[in-house]
């Protein structure tokens, strides 16, 4: 079957039972509409949480905790997303299908996974089910018919005009915001300006002097690693013309004209200074430091860190006799380009992404000797096709939007299948490339469940490479490997290893990550504050990322972060978070 208005109907006679199901307020109704070991998974639409229910006990027992204060209904198909489709996942034909529902909070959608099988008696149970709360009944955003008309700077000839306003909100000279993010990256304009659409007073204060500075200092030569049509930006696209694998400085002038357009309030040349918080007015008062060096106090109930995937605190190992090497030492951070390296000899600690772009970035510009050191195995993937096939969902034609709430369904134990099958897929298209690494001495791991780059990812945040060349320098020896693991200590002239050789070097470059965001808490609020807000990202109980864009231990503090992808389909649901709790919508107790 693959005529589209067969396909809506199997979806619509799924979703009335669904209604019938809510308006009797049946949980074992409801949770019969889904297979016995199926998954419903909730990202704050019921919970105010991410939740993931597995089988029929499970999801009942969810439903029990949320129906009576949800008040679930009218489930329809969404008429603004891709219309129900045939498509095969995990070797099993299903309906995918898209609906809008409402809640007593405001409006959600739905993603349902129907196995359709013709000759199956009945009507088919959903394997998957994702319901999410896109926005509050009495904030809608401020788009499409909700646009200002801007009638006001038309018919006024005295007074302020546009950017007389402009001017003076951005100055919050008169007042301060409902909500601080720390961080001008993507993570922080995104959710900026969500919040903003939602009539949410913001502001985003960024250390460095430009916005996109985060990007433009990064080492010369980098490049995205997924292709550009996963990578684009709510309600700003990137242009069609843009090439497939984005470089980082148009990817900073875009961030730039973003917060402009998208008319967010920024301060940038500005430091979190301090922060604390009075749990009895439910307030923070934060230290900022502006680019002039005066300081600004400013009290607001939310505070969100918007620093990316990590702390921004580099890892620094403690190196045996490193303080007697007489070179030039540097983070991967610090590292600008190769051209200043020309005729050295170099050292790179580290075999992830970074490690290996530095390496390559030395080795193009000229330098005599460039040596990575593998600290531990690493997972190795071609960027084309094996790196891009992660991101295969995104070319197969619906919006990002509707691929973002795809990946958002994937309950845990089917991501781990899938990752299981696309990792083993990926290592038989590389075979030849990791053949020649494994021939010199160079070591892969994919997980001990075999999951793969991505899943790395997912878990730690690193410890993989997507290969843009330095693999085949390493293979063909252009590029020497050694391991940590044989190292004696550092000499005033290089590094010496415990057979006696010594590679002597000008330049060693820790490409040694960065510490967990729970230092960067720590560093910004404190032992008790970071403390209290434990770990932050990899996998939790439920399936999701550790204190990422959910409500933390601390009251207040929200964490914003993730690759563009994360930012984009996360920042919708954080925000609404946020204006929940503004307006005192949000239960003081999770229910689940």
């Amino acid at each position: 079957m693959s005529d589209p208005d067969q396909l809506a109907a199997v979806a619509t006679e799924w979703l009335d039972a669904l209604n019938t199901g809510w308006a009797s307020q049946d949980p074992t109704a409801i949770s019969a509409l889904v297979e016995p070991d199926g998954y419903w998974k909730d990202i704050v639409a019921f919970t105010w949480a991410y939740r993931t229910f597995s089988g029929t006990a499970e999801i009942e027992r969810g439903l029990k905790l949320t129906l009576d204060d949800v008040r679930p209904r009218n489930a329809r198909i969404a008429q603004d997303r891709t219309p129900p489709r045939l498509v095969k996942r995990s070797a099993r034909k299903v309906i995918e299908a898209y609906f809008d529902f409402d809640t007593e909070a405001g409006r959600g959608t739905g993603f349902v996974r129907l196995p359709y099988d013709p000759d199956a008696p009945g009507a088919p149970k959903a394997w998957i089910l994702l319901t999410t709360l896109q926005e509050l009944a009495n904030a809608p955003q401020a788009i499409g018919e909700h646009r200002p008309t801007g009638v006001e700077f038309s018919e006024s000839f005295s007074g302020d005009n546009w950017l007389d306003q402009r001017t003076k909100r951005q100055a919050y000279t008169d007042r301060d915001p409902e909500v601080l993010i720390v961080g001008g990256g993507q993570s922080g304009l995104i959710l900026a300006a969500r919040l903003g659409l939602m009539g949410v007073d913001v502001l985003v204060v960024e250390r460095n002097d430009r916005i996109g500075d985060n990007w433009r200092q990064r080492y010369h030569s980098l490049t995205l690693h997924n292709e550009v049509w996963a990578n684009s930006m709510p309600y700003m696209p990137f242009p069609p013309n843009w090439p497939t694998f984005v470089p980082k400085d148009k990817l900073a002038g875009w961030l730039e004209a973003y917060a402009e357009f998208m008319e967010l309030n920024v301060w940038t040349g500005t430091s979190f200074s301090s922060g604390d918080y009075d749990e009895t007015t439910r307030t923070w008062t934060a230290t900022l430091t502006r680019a002039d060096g005066t300081e600004r106090t400013i009290h607001c109930p939310h505070l969100v860190l918007a620093t990316g995937g990590s702390s921004g605190v580099p890892n620094m190992p403690q190196l045996p006799g490193l303080a007697d090497f007489r070179g030039e030492v540097l983070h991967s951070s610090a590292f600008g380009s190769g051209t200043s390296y020309t005729e050295k000899k170099a050292i790179v600690f580290g075999t992830g992404n970074s490690g290996h772009d530095v390496a390559q970035d030395l080795h193009a510009n000229g330098a005599a000797e460039v040596t990575i050191i593998q600290r531990s195995p690493t997972c190795v993937v071609s960027l084309v096709p094996s790196g891009t096939m992660v991101y295969a969902l995104y070319s197969e034609g619906p919006s990002n939007d509707d691929i973002d709430l795809i990946t958002a369904a994937i309950p845990y134990p089917v991501l781990r299948d899938t990752y299981q099958w696309l990792t083993k897929r990926t290592c038989e298209l590389d075979k030849d490339l990791l053949d020649k690494l494994h021939a010199v001495g160079f070591e892969t791991d994919y997980e001990p469940d075999g999951t793969g780059f991505h899943m790395k990812y997912l878990r730690k945040g690193g410890g993989y490479y997507i290969n843009v060349g330095c693999s085949d320098l390493i293979a063909d020896g252009e590029i020497a490997l050694r391991h940590a693991r044989d190292i004696d200590r550092f000499e005033p002239e290089g590094l010496r290893f415990a057979d006696g050789t010594t590679v002597e070097a000008d330049l060693v470059v820790l490409a040694t990550g960065y510490d967990n965001l729970q230092e960067g808490v720590r560093r910004l609020l404190g032992d008790e504050i970071a403390d209290r807000v434990g770990p932050i990202w990899g996998f939790d109980d439920h399936g999701a990322m550790r204190n990422m864009w959910m409500r933390t231990a601390q009251p207040g503090f929200w964490v914003m972060g993730g690759s563009l992808i994360d930012a984009r389909l996360h920042s919708t649901f954080l925000a609404v978070q946020i204006k929940a709790e503004l307006d005192g919508l949000m239960p003081g107790q999770l229910p689940v």
